[in-house]
């Protein structure tokens, strides 16, 4: 117990009456719950500065009122059968006070609904995926090495971010070194970092049109005007970004997987749009969010890897690959804006937390971020494989985009059947999913749901893909 008490010895009110009575209001106002074990009367004197006797007294006054109780060789308690009690609460000013005015910020004002039993949540990876051995012997590395007694570099772990270069080269073709890297916490903090190094309100960014509402909102939070770019089965349509005076400071894209439609940025549009970069003194933010997991398709090179001017910053996470849980992310830049995201990154948090960083370097280091990663695509492509059996039913009216690669896919529904209608009634039966209607930022819209299927157990994913198809199935009345 480690109350605050404050005796007043100037006060009339005896001390013993004082601490009598701030123990009974932090018994009742639920600082001190029941059951809880209380202070032994020499520790209480000690904290409160007063004789043994004092604390004696106090206790035998609650004692004799019911708030606490003896248990014999334990010590004392607050009563455990006391009525449950409402805890205090945080005042609230009254009115709108002047440090709390009005921001222009864009937030999901929908109410989000009850959880369904199966949901079809994006970007939820498999963890069960993660070798055990593997994920314990890393953390049992950190365990070994007490925490270092200074903060750590901005940046980063050294050794992390040389596993991240190194891993990064391998697999996607970006030539980097760790100090081009900054780990960061999550990739929502890459990207905020990324816009309070570059822009000033009022400037532009070219932003995919559906695409993904966080970033979106990370941009507006920063006072940024996005541009909506269309996006068809090549991706990123290019030649809709403004060039010239109009050209927007930044293009944001996901082009290994367009977030959500699921197209893959073709190369003829990767090199027009690192020459739009380049022609229009622009940068490029390249979300490569879940570019590990493809099937079918041969891997094309990131955005990073064919620059050749230093016009984009590359964004990575291990929310996809392992869990969003650990919340690390990463950027890879050029100098000049690296030591200002680092700065920035200093001011945030100081530091991404050091065990979590050095853990998945001992991770990646011993190749079990690689062997994890094969693992999982088997796993996954075999999940796309039960969506798309199922699917068949109704494949005159619904067509799965996006399966190439990542752990959603988009079913694009025939307008005769109401998207909205079809998550109503999927809902209804314990399957919950999203429509493609609120990632877009204006009103011309694909007809169509998203499902991400990567988080799903097996027997819930048969049993959800089931329940949507039928919906389906009964939105259009076609017949079984």
């Amino acid at each position: 117990m480690d109350l605050p008490l404050s005796l007043d010895r100037s006060s009339s009110v005896p001390l013993q009456r004082q601490l009598t009575d701030q123990l009974r209001a932090a018994i009742l106002d639920g600082r001190l719950p029941a059951g809880t074990r209380l202070s032994s009367t020499r520790s209480l004197a000690e904290t409160a500065g007063v004789s043994r006797n004092v604390a004696v007294a106090a206790y035998d006054e609650l004692y004799a009122e019911g708030y606490v109780e003896g248990r014999h060789g334990s010590g004392t308690f607050v009563t455990i059968d006391l009525p449950s009690l409402p805890k205090r609460v945080r005042p609230e000013s009254v009115g709108a006070p002047r440090w709390l005015q009005p921001l222009d910020l864009e937030t999901d004002e929908a109410e989000s609904p009850e959880p369904a039993s199966i949901e079809f949540r994006l970007g939820r990876p498999y963890t069960q995926l993660i070798s055990g051995d593997s994920w314990r012997r890393a953390w049992s590395e950190v365990a070994h090495d007490a925490p270092p007694a200074v903060y750590g570099h901005p940046a980063g772990d050294l050794r992390l971010r040389q596993a991240i270069s190194d891993y990064l080269g391998r697999s996607r073709g970006v030539a980097c070194s760790g100090d081009d890297v900054v780990v960061t916490s999550g990739a929502l903090q890459a990207l905020d970092l990324i816009a309070r190094a570059t822009l000033r309100t009022g400037d532009t960014v070219a932003l995919e049109e559906p695409g993904y509402p966080s970033a979106r909102r990370v941009l507006a939070a920063r006072g940024a005007r996005t541009v909506p770019i269309s996006v068809d089965e090549d991706g990123m349509v290019v030649d809709e970004i403004p060039e010239g005076r109009n050209a927007p400071l930044l293009a944001y894209t996901t082009p290994s997987h367009q977030y959500p439609l699921g197209a893959r940025l073709s190369i003829a549009r990767r090199l027009a749009l690192l020459d739009w970069a380049e022609q229009c003194d622009s940068l490029i933010v390249e979300d490569d969010y879940d570019s590990e997991f493809r099937f079918d398709a041969p891997p094309l090179p990131a955005l990073a890897g064919l620059d050749q001017a230093g016009r984009v910053v590359y964004v990575g996470t291990f929310s996809k690959i392992l869990s969003p849980a650990l919340r690390v992310g990463y950027v890879v830049a050029s100098p000049r804006l690296r030591e200002r995201i680092v700065h920035l990154k200093r001011l945030s948090d100081y530091h991404t937390p050091w065990p979590v960083q050095r853990a998945l370097a001992s991770f990646m280091e011993a190749g079990d971020l690689e062997r994890h990663i094969r693992k999982a695509r088997r796993h996954y492509a075999e999940k796309r494989r039960v969506v798309t059996e199922e699917f068949q039913r109704v494949s005159q009216v619904a067509t799965l985009r996006g399966l190439e690669a990542g752990l959603h896919v988009f079913v694009e529904l025939d307008r005769c059947v109401d998207a909205a209608d079809v998550v109503r009634m999927a809902r209804k039966r314990g399957v919950g999913l999203e429509s493609v209607d609120e990632h877009y930022q204006g009103t011309e819209r694909l007809n169509g749901l998203l499902l991400g299927y990567g988080g799903l157990e097996m027997g819930d994913l048969l049993r959800g893909t089931r329940i949507l198809v039928d919906s389906i199935e009964r939105a259009t009345a076609i017949p079984s």
